[in-house]
Protein backbone atom coordinates (compact mmCIF):
# COMPACT_ATOMS: atom_id res chain seq x y z
CA UNK A 1 0.00 0.00 0.00
CA UNK A 2 1.27 3.46 -0.89
CA UNK A 3 0.78 6.26 1.65
CA UNK A 4 0.98 9.99 0.93
CA UNK A 5 0.76 12.92 3.33
CA UNK A 6 -0.58 16.35 2.41
CA UNK A 7 -0.68 19.70 4.18
CA UNK A 8 -3.09 22.56 3.56
CA UNK A 9 -3.46 26.11 4.82
CA UNK A 10 -6.02 28.82 4.17
CA UNK A 11 -6.92 32.21 5.55
CA UNK A 12 -9.79 34.62 4.95
CA UNK A 13 -10.47 38.00 6.46
CA UNK A 14 -13.69 38.96 8.20
CA UNK A 15 -16.22 41.08 6.32
CA UNK A 16 -19.56 42.67 7.11
CA UNK A 17 -22.76 41.27 5.56
CA UNK A 18 -21.34 37.78 5.03
CA UNK A 19 -22.38 34.47 6.57
CA UNK A 20 -19.77 32.56 8.56
CA UNK A 21 -19.20 29.03 7.27
CA UNK A 22 -16.67 26.72 8.95
CA UNK A 23 -16.36 22.99 8.46
CA UNK A 24 -19.42 22.94 6.26
CA UNK A 25 -21.77 24.45 8.84
CA UNK A 26 -23.14 27.97 9.24
CA UNK A 27 -22.27 29.67 12.52
CA UNK A 28 -23.97 32.64 14.11
CA UNK A 29 -21.48 35.51 14.22
CA UNK A 30 -21.52 39.26 13.65
CA UNK A 31 -19.25 38.88 10.57
CA UNK A 32 -18.53 36.32 7.92
CA UNK A 33 -15.42 35.57 5.91
CA UNK A 34 -14.64 37.29 2.63
CA UNK A 35 -14.00 35.12 -0.39
CA UNK A 36 -15.10 34.22 -3.91
CA UNK A 37 -16.90 31.14 -2.56
CA UNK A 38 -18.50 30.87 0.88
CA UNK A 39 -14.91 31.29 2.24
CA UNK A 40 -14.95 28.17 4.43
CA UNK A 41 -11.27 28.22 5.44
CA UNK A 42 -11.38 24.77 6.99
CA UNK A 43 -12.73 23.08 3.88
CA UNK A 44 -10.30 25.01 1.69
CA UNK A 45 -7.34 23.87 3.80
CA UNK A 46 -8.57 20.26 3.61
CA UNK A 47 -8.97 20.49 -0.19
CA UNK A 48 -5.43 21.82 -0.54
CA UNK A 49 -4.07 19.05 1.68
CA UNK A 50 -5.90 16.36 -0.32
CA UNK A 51 -4.79 17.76 -3.66
CA UNK A 52 -1.21 18.20 -2.47
CA UNK A 53 -0.98 14.65 -1.20
CA UNK A 54 -2.26 13.35 -4.54
CA UNK A 55 0.24 15.57 -6.43
CA UNK A 56 -2.65 17.43 -8.09
CA UNK A 57 -1.65 21.07 -7.47
CA UNK A 58 -4.02 23.16 -5.30
CA UNK A 59 -7.58 24.38 -4.85
CA UNK A 60 -7.00 27.55 -6.88
CA UNK A 61 -5.86 25.51 -9.87
CA UNK A 62 -8.99 23.33 -9.91
CA UNK A 63 -11.50 25.93 -8.70
CA UNK A 64 -10.16 29.38 -9.72
CA UNK A 65 -11.43 32.38 -7.79
CA UNK A 66 -12.09 34.28 -11.02
CA UNK A 67 -14.45 31.64 -12.44
CA UNK A 68 -18.11 32.63 -12.30
CA UNK A 69 -19.34 29.10 -11.59
CA UNK A 70 -17.59 29.18 -8.21
CA UNK A 71 -18.95 32.57 -7.09
CA UNK A 72 -20.54 32.07 -3.63
CA UNK A 73 -20.40 28.28 -4.08
CA UNK A 74 -20.92 26.05 -1.06
CA UNK A 75 -17.43 24.76 -0.25
CA UNK A 76 -18.87 21.33 0.54
CA UNK A 77 -19.37 21.00 -3.23
CA UNK A 78 -15.69 21.78 -3.78
CA UNK A 79 -14.69 19.21 -1.16
CA UNK A 80 -16.90 16.53 -2.72
CA UNK A 81 -15.37 17.28 -6.14
CA UNK A 82 -11.86 17.19 -4.65
CA UNK A 83 -12.47 13.71 -3.21
CA UNK A 84 -13.62 12.58 -6.67
CA UNK A 85 -10.49 14.12 -8.23
CA UNK A 86 -8.08 12.26 -5.94
CA UNK A 87 -10.05 9.05 -6.53
CA UNK A 88 -9.22 9.30 -10.26
CA UNK A 89 -5.60 8.66 -9.26
CA UNK A 90 -6.56 5.72 -7.04
CA UNK A 91 -6.34 7.53 -3.68
CA UNK A 92 -8.68 7.24 -0.75
CA UNK A 93 -8.60 9.17 2.49
CA UNK A 94 -6.94 7.51 5.47
CA UNK A 95 -7.55 10.34 7.92
CA UNK A 96 -7.67 14.11 8.29
CA UNK A 97 -6.34 16.19 11.18
CA UNK A 98 -7.27 19.89 10.99
CA UNK A 99 -7.02 22.98 13.17
CA UNK A 100 -9.02 26.21 12.99
CA UNK A 101 -7.34 29.28 14.43
CA UNK A 102 -9.84 31.93 15.61
CA UNK A 103 -10.37 34.14 18.63
CA UNK A 104 -14.12 34.24 18.09
CA UNK A 105 -16.54 32.66 17.75
CA UNK A 106 -15.73 29.94 20.23
CA UNK A 107 -15.88 26.67 18.32
CA UNK A 108 -15.76 23.87 20.90
CA UNK A 109 -19.50 23.12 20.82
CA UNK A 110 -19.57 23.12 17.00
CA UNK A 111 -16.72 20.69 16.38
CA UNK A 112 -18.74 17.44 16.59
CA UNK A 113 -21.16 18.70 13.92
CA UNK A 114 -18.26 19.89 11.75
CA UNK A 115 -16.63 16.45 11.96
CA UNK A 116 -19.91 14.71 11.17
CA UNK A 117 -20.61 17.04 8.24
CA UNK A 118 -17.13 16.72 6.75
CA UNK A 119 -17.13 12.93 7.09
CA UNK A 120 -20.51 12.77 5.38
CA UNK A 121 -19.38 14.98 2.48
CA UNK A 122 -16.22 12.89 1.97
CA UNK A 123 -18.03 9.59 2.57
CA UNK A 124 -15.56 8.48 5.26
CA UNK A 125 -15.91 7.42 8.88
CA UNK A 126 -16.42 10.23 11.36
CA UNK A 127 -13.53 8.89 13.46
CA UNK A 128 -11.22 9.61 10.51
CA UNK A 129 -11.87 13.37 10.71
CA UNK A 130 -10.35 15.36 13.57
CA UNK A 131 -11.09 19.07 13.93
CA UNK A 132 -9.48 21.15 16.63
CA UNK A 133 -9.73 24.84 17.48
CA UNK A 134 -7.23 27.22 18.98
CA UNK A 135 -6.56 30.94 19.38
CA UNK A 136 -3.41 32.99 18.99
CA UNK A 137 -3.78 34.51 22.46
CA UNK A 138 -4.78 37.84 20.88
CA UNK A 139 -1.60 38.01 18.75
CA UNK A 140 -1.45 38.73 15.02
CA UNK A 141 -4.32 39.17 12.57
CA UNK A 142 -6.24 36.30 14.14
CA UNK A 143 -5.78 37.73 17.62
CA UNK A 144 -7.01 41.12 16.43
CA UNK A 145 -10.06 39.29 15.02
CA UNK A 146 -9.31 40.37 11.46
CA UNK A 147 -9.77 36.87 10.09
CA UNK A 148 -9.58 33.11 10.57
CA UNK A 149 -6.99 30.60 9.40
CA UNK A 150 -7.08 26.83 9.13
CA UNK A 151 -4.50 24.08 8.75
CA UNK A 152 -5.04 20.51 7.61
CA UNK A 153 -2.94 17.39 7.35
CA UNK A 154 -4.21 14.35 5.48
CA UNK A 155 -3.11 10.81 4.90
CA UNK A 156 -4.01 9.23 1.57
CA UNK A 157 -3.86 5.52 0.82
CA UNK A 158 -3.44 3.81 -2.54
CA UNK A 159 -3.52 0.07 -3.18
Amino acid sequence: MKLRVGFGFDVHKFAENRELWLGGIRLEHDKGLLGHSDADVLIHAICDALLGAAHMRDIGYHFPDNAGEYKNIDSKILLRQTVKLIATKGYRIGNIDATICAERPKLKVHIPLMQRTLANVMNIDEEDVTVKATTTEQLGFTGREEGISAYATVLLEKE
